[in-house]
């Protein structure tokens, strides 16, 4: 230890605050660049979600009107023939008129 360190104590202690103010930017940097990202994705989160929509629809795309409506129709004579095979032992005139039901258009 010198005569100089103990009159510019400040000195002294430059290599240790470099080191540790390296090290604390080493941490807060990516914290930092994070904290953009998210702002970024909230900023533009209605352009991000868009255009996962469109491709999305790119991909698999929507079923017209009338295909919905087949689909729909379709599954419900499908309950209509489960609810039939359910009651078919106990209730068989139940039955009988559930499948009635689900033949018709």
């Amino acid at each position: 230890m010198s005569f100089l360190n103990l009159a510019f104590p400040a000195e002294a202690a430059l290599p240790f605050a470099q080191s540790f103010l390296g090290m604390v930017a080493a941490y807060v940097r990516p914290a930092l660049g994070l904290g953009a990202l998210v702002t970024l994705m909230m900023v533009f989160k209605p352009l991000i979600l868009g255009l996962a929509q469109a491709a999305v629809l790119l991909v698999k795309p929507r079923k017209s009107l009338e295909q919905r409506i087949l689909a729909h129709k379709f599954s419900g004579k499908m309950m209509l023939n489960r609810m039939a095979n359910e009651y078919s032992l106990s209730q068989p005139s139940f039955a009988a008129e559930l499948r009635n039901m689900a033949a018709r258009d």
